[in-house]
């Protein structure tokens, strides 16, 4: 698979590029915002490792182009230490964040990590509640006769809901399900990807698809259109 690594610093791209090439992907790379959207259109990358502090066209910007096209996994890398601009970068579309200074064996991990949220399937076995429908195998989800574009950390949180829909599962063990157990996502990270889930869902007629009880967890909502 080839993984696109967009950062304006040539060593840390030639060190995270050198981590990828040795875990088996293709890299290609780009070194601020304008070449890192033609990159991606040119090279339909299967995933997007994006620092957000660019020249030219900064990593926000860049995620908000490629989300108006495409929802191909974008990991972004950050040397804020602010929550909020991790939110916000989560907020536009982004399934995960690896904050400055890392380890490349840590963000290697973080890829496949992602790229297995993003293509995993279930078997073949299509998903039903409700109007709601959902194909992991295609990552194609529906209300309805209404395609909504997921990305790849969105299709899992409502992949693992739709299972088992009566059932109430609690946050962190959605946490561990979707990220991995242990993973390190804060709360503010699961609600950012909640959030635009159920905006992308009641968009296409379906307001109702995730229920919240309060310090209990989260379940399907009936679904009803």
């Amino acid at each position: 698979m080839k993984i696109l690594v967009v950062d304006d610093d040539p060593r840390l791209r030639s060190l995270v590029g050198l981590a990828l090439e040795r875990a088996g992907f293709t890299v290609v790379t780009a070194a601020d915002g304008q070449v890192a959207l033609m990159q991606a259109a040119r090279e339909a990358p299967d995933l997007i490792v994006l620092d957000q502090g660019l020249p030219e066209v900064d990593g926000l910007e860049v995620c908000r182009r490629i989300r108006a096209k495409s929802e191909v996994p974008i990991i972004f890398l950050t040397a804020r230490d602010d929550e909020l601009d991790r939110i916000i970068g989560l907020e536009l579309g982004a399934d995960d964040y690896v904050t400055k200074p890392f380890s490349p064996r840590e963000l290697v991990a973080r890829v496949k990590a992602v790229l297995k949220r993003t293509r995993g399937g279930n078997g073949g076995a299509v998903l039903r509640h409700g109007v709601l429908s959902l194909d992991p195998a295609r990552h194609a989800c529906m209300v309805g006769e209404t395609e909504v574009a997921l990305t790849g950390t969105e299709m899992a949180i409502l992949r693992s809901l739709i299972q088992m829909p009566e059932k109430v599962t609690g946050r962190a063990h959605l946490v561990d399900t979707v990220w991995g157990a242990g993973s390190p996502v804060s709360d503010r990270t699961l609600d950012s990807h909640l959030r635009n889930l159920r905006q992308k869902l009641a968009l296409a007629g379906c307001a109702d698809a995730i229920e919240t009880l309060h310090g209990v967890g989260l379940r399907m909502g009936p679904c009803r259109g």
